[in-house]
C-alpha cells in the first residue's frame, strides 16, 4: 500500500465571512498568537511525516506565497522551522471545494493524499495530532478516511453532516453525506472536520459531480459517489477542530490559544486586565 507523502490545502476561498478583515489579508493569514492561520496547518501536516505540500491560492492572496520564502528576520530570530519545499496553484475560479482539489491531480501523480482546509486548524486530546489519528486509520483500511466529530444538532446546518454504521469505537463506515441539512434532514450530528485522506480515485468521481448551490462543485457530492463503489470511512478525532470562518471563531479561538500558552497566560489571570 502506498504511503502518503503528500497533502493539499485549498486556500482559495473569498473570506467573506470575514470582511472587512479580508480587503488587507487573506483569512489564512490572521493571526493565532504569534504565527498566521495556514502556519498551523502546515505544521499539523509536517507531524504526520508529509513532505510534499500543495496550496491552493486565488486572487489576492499573494502574501501566503510570500510567507512561506525566507526572508532576513527568519535567520535574525531562528524562528522559521525548515519546510519541505511548498508549490502553489492558483484556482482561476470560485467553483468549491472540489473544483480547488481537482488541480491537485497532477501533483499527486496518481499517490494518496491528504487534504486539509487553510481556515481550519486542530487541537489533539492525545499525543498524536489529527493528521496522524486520520492516517493511521487510512493505513489500517486502505481506504479513503474523513475526519468526524460530533456538533450540536442546532448546529448541523453549518457543515457536512454524514451517515453511517459504527464499525468499532469511532470509526464509522460512510453510508451517505449531506452537505449542511436542515435538522429535521440531517442523518446524524457527525460532522466532516475538513481533514481527510483521500484515494486519488477521488479525482474520477469530481469528474462525475454537478455543480449545486452557487454553481459550485461539492466535495461531498464526489465521496457520495465513492461511498457507492468502494468503502469510505469516518474516525471522530480525538481532539478539537478550530474553524477560522468566521471573526468569532477566530477571536474565541485567539483567546483559547492564548490562555494556554505560558507566554501570554498570565495576562487571564488578572481580570483587570482584561
Amino acid at each position: 500500500m502506498a504511503k502518503i507523502r503528500k497533502a493539499v490545502i485549498p486556500a482559495a476561498g473569498l473570506g467573506s465571512r470575514m470582511y472587512p478583515l479580508t480587503r488587507a489579508q487573506p483569512k489564512e493569514m490572521l493571526p493565532i498568537l504569534d504565527k498566521p492561520v495556514i502556519h498551523h496547518v502546515v505544521d499539523e501536516i509536517l507531524s504526520a511525516g508529509i513532505d510534499q505540500i500543495l496550496v491552493i491560492v486565488g486572487k489576492g492572496k499573494e502574501s501566503i506565497i510570500n510567507y512561506f520564502d525566507y526572508n532576513e528576520l527568519d535567520l535574525k530570530f531562528n524562528s522559521m522551522p525548515d519546510f519541505p519545499e511548498i508549490f502553489f496553484v492558483r484556482q482561476r475560479e470560485q467553483k468549491g471545494l472540489a473544483d480547488a482539489v481537482k488541480y491537485a491531480k497532477k501533483f499527486v501523480n496518481d499517490e494518496p493524499f491528504m487534504v486539509l482546509a487553510g481556515d481550519t486548524i486542530y487541537g489533539s486530546n492525545k499525543e498524536k495530532t489529527i493528521a496522524q489519528q486520520i492516517i493511521d486509520v487510512f493505513n489500517r483500511k486502505s481506504s479513503t478516511v474523513i475526519g468526524l466529530e460530533k456538533v450540536p444538532i442546532e448546529k448541523v446546518k453549518h457543515y457536512g453532516i454524514v451517515n453511517g454504521d459504527e464499525i468499532e469505537k469511532g470509526l464509522h463506515l460512510i453510508k451517505n453525506m449531506v452537505e449542511k441539512p436542515e435538522i429535521s434532514e440531517a442523518p446524524s450530528n457527525l460532522a466532516i472536520t475538513a481533514a481527510y485522506a483521500l484515494q486519488p480515485d477521488i479525482f474520477a468521481f469530481i469528474d462525475k459531480i454537478k455543480p449545486g448551490k452557487n454553481n459550485e462543485y461539492q466535495l461531498t457530492d464526489a465521496l457520495n459517489l465513492m461511498c457507492k463503489e468502494q468503502d469510505v470511512f469516518g474516525i471522530e478525532i480525538d481532539g478539537k477542530r478550530y474553524d477560522i470562518g468566521s471573526k468569532e471563531f477566530w477571536v474565541e479561538t485567539f483567546i483559547e490559544f492564548a490562555r494556554k500558552d505560558e507566554r501570554f497566560s498570565y495576562i487571564f489571570k488578572n481580570p483587570d486586565n482584561l
